[in-house]
């Protein structure tokens, strides 16, 4: 039987597990006698129209893969690309040309909701034209917005950094016996979870964040000083969490008062500065002492606070992707189904779903779960402790620091 190759490629921003998908799937790939050799897109869909792959047996021979488990960033690079919408543009024979030079049998992509557009449209193209080649998508977003999943890999573990994070600025801010506000700005466009997950910051009923707000609902600034002020009443040190993307009634984002807004690749708006805005609103409204903190690039590239069952799940899902498209699956995005337990634990298993129903969807926060627009129920802390269990013991080297697998650049 003639061998085919394995390629894949990673999109979209990264998470501290996106490289353990990797690991899944090229880990696997490895011991399938069908398969014969691994390669890597370097930046993603875009990289591969330039040309620019690797073969994993060169580049992370042996054991060095194990390290890919441990590395935060998109190791193999990332893109925002976009696939044309009609499958007749010329990119897509293109594309296919390419696989067939390569041998391609089997296509990974790594990434969120516009990484989902690209396998949908590749699956599809390789249909109208006969193709074997099977195109699955390996689901990766901290926002946790893919739909027809549980959850997705990278959640648990930016959840958890959120967390710790938020925890640690809440001690630092009571030291002083004096009024001061706190806002902690956290990624999220148009779901919420992140944002969410700062309640597990919490040590008791009562204690900060006192304030939560998620883009789910609209964010009124009235109510939000009159808020500010009855807190001051639980804590004189007040820590509130916004999501970038909270906006008014009329749908305008909140830190568009503040500064002009550009726009990405995909067309969507650059949001940042709505904490900054909210402390100068505290300050000269309420006349106490105020800051932001946003919380940035680090709540998704932090692997110092790895969660084990986040790590474990991403390398799991990578696995479950290959052995599926081996079975002949495509056009598939791997998901996460939560099951019962017999002794009312967590345990999740592995599915598949059909990507043309995931992409260009979004998945936000129900509304149930959210409690006047300014916290959240208990039903998401259920939902969500679970995946932030269990510390992944990073190696440290004779720095001092965690070890991480580096791509040679030319």
């Amino acid at each position: 039987m003639e061998k085919k190759n394995l390629l894949v490629g990673q999109s979209g921003g990264p998470t501290a597990v996106i490289n353990s998908s990797l690991y899944g799937v090229v880990s696997e790939g490895r011991i399938h006698e069908e398969i014969g050799h691994v390669y890597g897109m370097v930046n993603g869909i875009e990289g591969f129209l330039n040309d620019t792959i690797l073969d994993f047996d060169e580049a992370l021979p042996g054991e060095e893969l194990e390290g890919l488990k441990y590395t935060p960033g998109a190791y193999l690079g990332s893109c925002r690309y976009k696939l044309p919408e009609s499958l007749e543009d010329p990119v897509y024979p293109q594309l296919f040309r390419k696989f067939q030079e390569l041998n391609i049998g089997w296509f990974f992509y790594i990434g969120g909701n516009d990484s989902m557009d690209t396998v949908s449209k590749l699956s599809r193209y390789a249909a109208s034209v006969g193709s074997d080649i099977r195109v699955i998508g390996e689901p990766k977003t901290i926002d946790n917005d893919l739909v027809h999943t549980d959850h997705t890999p990278g959640f648990g573990s930016a959840a958890k950094y959120v967390a710790a994070t938020v925890r640690e600025i809440a001690i630092d801010a009571s030291v002083y016996e004096k009024k001061s506000v706190t806002i902690v700005e956290i990624m999220g466009r148009h779901a919420g979870w992140l944002t969410a997950a700062s309640v597990l910051a919490r040590k008791y009923t009562g204690d900060n964040p006192l304030l939560i707000y998620l883009p789910e609902t609209a964010f009124d600034t009235e109510a939000f000083l009159q808020k500010v002020e009855a807190a001051f009443e639980k804590n004189c040190n007040v820590v509130v969490c916004v999501s970038e993307g909270i906006h008014d009634a009329k749908g305008t984002f909140i830190c568009e008062y503040d500064n002009s807004v550009g726009t990405d690749t995909f067309g969507h708006k650059m949001l940042a500065g709505c904490g900054k805005y909210l402390e100068n609103l505290v300050r000269s409204r309420l006349g106490v002492k105020a800051r932001s903190v946003e919380l940035n690039v680090s709540q998704r590239c932090s692997a110092s606070l790895l969660s084990a069952t986040d790590q474990q799940e991403a390398v799991q899902a990578g696995r479950y992707g290959v052995q599926a498209a081996l079975k002949g699956e495509t056009g598939k995005m791997v998901s996460f189904v939560r099951c019962e337990d017999p002794d009312g634990g967590y345990r999740m298993e592995c599915g598949l779903e059909d990507v043309n129903a995931i992409c260009n969807m979004e998945k936000t926060v129900p509304l149930d779960w959210i409690r006047d627009d300014s916290d959240v129920t208990e039903e998401f802390i259920k939902y969500a402790r679970p995946l932030i269990q269990g510390r992944a013991e990073l190696p440290l080297g004779e720095d001092g620091l965690p070890v991480v697998v580096y791509r040679k650049f030319k």
